[in-house]
Order: structure tokens, then sequence, then C-alpha cells
């Protein structure tokens, strides 16, 4: 017999909880698994019959559609999903789940952090800055935390191009000496270094770190 929509919110929920403790304990594998688990339940069920289910879910920042619980469900997971990401240096999912959770809730401050912290991993330097610079404008409880670790990526960054730099003033110079003028531009390329702000050893303070209940 088929499972209702409650049923399934319900199950969605304990799915979601089981990924919360797991992560608390440092289980990300699990938490993840759990948190996937979770979304077949929820992601299933249809928009009318949420709305059947909580008629009078308030209407946040404006937005005419409806928050029902299953929105502030999902959103909450794929967030927490980005932190697992994060915790096990996948970047580039760690990225996807923010954006996912950023699509349910553009002022959702730990998703939008989580991003631009990916952003920054992944080598996205001016789209980092821009996403927690964004993110400092909506005056988020932990501003110190976001300009720190703007701080750390522009840092990280500068460090990145001096190295970059005296390795190319090198090659350079090797090819000016060797006189081969047809080497040059490709020995450059060939040696360049992707642009990333190498910050993965810097642990998230313990608000952005933690996930959403």
């Amino acid at each position: 017999m088929p499972l209702d929509s409650q049923a399934k919110i319900e199950i969605g929920k304990q799915k979601k909880d089981a990924g919360d403790q797991a992560f608390k304990a440092g289980e990300t594998k699990d938490a993840l698994r759990n948190y996937h688990e979770a979304l077949l339940y929820l992601n299933g069920i249809e928009k009318s019959a949420m709305q059947a289910i909580v008629p009078n879910a308030p209407i946040a920042d404006g937005e005419e559609k409806m928050k029902t619980e299953i929105d502030l469900m999902v959103e909450k997971i794929y967030a927490n999903q980005s932190a697992c990401h994060i915790k096990n240096g996948n970047w580039r999912r760690a990225l996807e789940a923010a954006d996912k959770a950023l699509s349910k809730n553009e002022n959702n401050h730990k998703a939008a952090f989580r991003k631009g912290k990916a952003q920054a991993e992944l080598g996205y330097i001016e789209r980092a800055q821009k996403t927690l610079g964004d993110l400092l404008k909506k005056g988020p409880e932990d501003a110190s935390i976001v300009t720190a670790e703007i701080a750390r990526i522009k840092a990280a960054d500068a460090e990145r191009s001096k190295k970059l730099d005296k390795k190319l003033r090198g090659f350079l110079s090797r090819d000016k000496a060797k006189e081969d003028d047809g080497r040059t531009s490709a020995s450059i390329l060939e040696h360049e270094e992707p642009r990333s702000a190498s910050i993965a050893e810097i642990d998230e303070p313990l608000g952005i770190v933690e996930v959403e209940d």
C-alpha cells in the first residue's frame, strides 16, 4: 500500500534527524546517506498535498508562494549536505548543495557562507568574495566570521599569486636564456596553477558548522 503524504513527511523527518545526529558524531558518510533518503521521501510529495496538510503556513520575506513544512525541511537538508561535503573536502558537491538550499531560501546564511567557501576552494575567488560580500550586506549574526573568511581568502589568494608570479618570472628568464622564442608562451601555460585560495585546512566557526535542526 502506497504511503500517504503525511507518512512520507514523518519518515523524511526521521531520516533528517538521523542525518543530523550522524553529522554531530562526525559520521559524514552516514549523514549524507540519511539526508539522501530523506529527500527521496520529501521531494516526491506534491505541493498541493503539502499545502492541504499545512494550510496556514506563513509566507516568508514577501514570497508569493507558501512556505510549507516540506520546503523548510528540504532547505535545511541541502544546507546540511553542503556542510558534510565541506567536511569531506568535496567542494563541488558542497557548492551544488548550498545552491539548492539557497534556491529554497536565498536568506539561508549558513548556506551562503558554505557556498562562498566552496567557490574559493574551487578557484572562483571573485565569485566567493561577491557571495560573502552580499551575505555581509544582509547583516548575519556571524558577520565577524564572514569578514574573517573574506580576509583569509584574500590573503591566501595573494600568497598564491606571489608564488605564481615568481615561478613565471623564472620560466621567462630561462626561456630567454635559451633564446627559444617558440617555447615561451607554451611553457607559461603548461605550468600555470589553478587559482585557488587553498584554505581547506581552515575549520569553519561553530555557528557555521552546525547543521540545521
